[in-house]
């Protein structure tokens, strides 16, 4: 080999190895590119092996999952009429977006990932809740249209809905968690966001890309994002949070057409899901102000059987079974979750009329108040 052949070699080889260093140093990455879509929202286009949701050292030999082995099949219904049209973040191939996460939202991401209702032991002070789950899986995954609100809530307050899967017990407890959220003092804003969470093997949790662990696999659409609600209407969200049969990782999809994988949770994250949840289920969840004032759960207010319009609800809830056959939540034994019925209330819907389209569904919600109890 010659001299200059060789010089070449180095040359690239040292090129190569900077260009590393410089793209992707610890937890420090350099975009591609950014996008301001708001004040205090701007994405970050990174490469996708070198986002640090990879950086968890649980996942040292994992291999990005490109997309599920198997698609989810949406569900066609009327009422995804007004359905959420996330803003897309043109990123370019290769890369995908990343929120700039706050300092504010890093520092508190911890503190408030110890508070996030898991509904195995559902019992966190100042915390209320109005839900329905299924036990005795395993499951291996839970779909729900629902509507998105916005809501006046106070800085230290927050108000959320969310589909959720989960294993375990008091001492050790594995969650994920997907929906909408409105967390003043999390995001540094009062608007509605999508959210993911969740709990591993090291009894340590996490919201979206805030910490290592989650998989961003979507070019365009990330997991977490502002949404614009009309003032006095809402919008429809579809998410799925499924196990994939191959790989065993945890995936959120938003299902429409077509469908957005957004990305998924490896499996090496969980120590009891290898086989599935022992739990399913859809809930809204509030936490309270430290004066003991809690906020609006849902659109604020209380169910009314009678018009299941007029209140939150989640629709068509579904449920991937121990042989990954997807039913209704009803087909199983299906539990009322519902601590401060002073404040909030539950109403599984039983009108024949509305059944036909929406499937299994609930009404929940209420206006919250001073007088929710702890």
């Amino acid at each position: 080999m010659s001299k200059g052949i060789r010089m070449a070699l180095v040359m690239n080889l040292f090129s190569l190895l900077f260009s590393g260093v410089l793209v992707h140093s610890g937890q420090s990455t350099v975009p591609l590119k950014s996008f301001k879509i708001g004040e205090n929202v701007t994405y970050d286009c990174i490469g996708i092996y070198m986002q640090s949701g990879l950086d968890h050292p649980l996942l040292k030999y994992h291999t990005i999952q490109m997309k599920p082995s198997v698609s989810r099949t949406e569900l066609k219904s009327q009422i995804g009429i007004n359905k959420v049209q996330k803003q897309k973040i043109p990123c370019p191939d290769g890369t995908i977006p990343v929120w700039r996460n706050t300092k504010e939202f890093t520092t508190n991401t911890q503190v408030l990932a110890k508070n996030h209702v898991h509904f195995l032991s559902p019992d966190s002070p100042g915390t209320h809740f109005a839900g329905v789950r299924s036990l005795n899986g395993p499951y291996h995954g839970v779909e729900a249209w629902f509507k998105m609100f916005e809501l006046d809530i106070a800085k230290d307050q927050a108000s959320y809905s969310q589909i959720y899967i989960g294993n375990g017990s008091d001492n050790e407890v594995n969650f994920i968690s997907a929906g909408w959220m409105i967390n003043p003092s999390f995001f540094g804003d009062g608007r509605t966001w999508t959210y993911g969470f969740w709990k591993g093997k090291d009894g340590k949790g996490c919201y979206n890309t805030a910490c290592s662990g989650f998989v961003q696999v979507s070019q365009t659409v990330p997991i977490v994002q502002p949404i614009d609600v009309p003032t006095g209407q809402f919008l429809w969200l579809h998410y799925s949070i499924h196990q994939d049969k191959n790989t065993g990782n945890w995936w959120i999809t938003e299902l429409g057409e077509p469908n957005i994988d957004i990305g998924y949770w490896p499996k090496e994250l969980f120590n009891l899901l290898d086989n599935g949840a022992i739990m399913v289920g859809a809930a809204g969840v509030v936490q309270a102000s430290r004066s003991g004032s809690s906020p609006e759960m849902g659109n604020g207010q209380l169910p009314n059987v009678n018009h299941p319009n007029d209140s939150a609800i989640f629709t068509n809830i579904e449920v991937l079974d121990s042989n990954y056959v997807q039913r209704k939540m009803n087909y199983f034994h299906t539990e009322v979750l519902l601590d401060s019925p002073k404040c909030y209330g539950l109403t599984i819907g039983k009108e024949s009329i509305f059944r036909d389209l929406l499937g299994f569904y609930f009404n929940y919600g209420g206006p919250g108040g001073n007088s929710c109890g702890i």
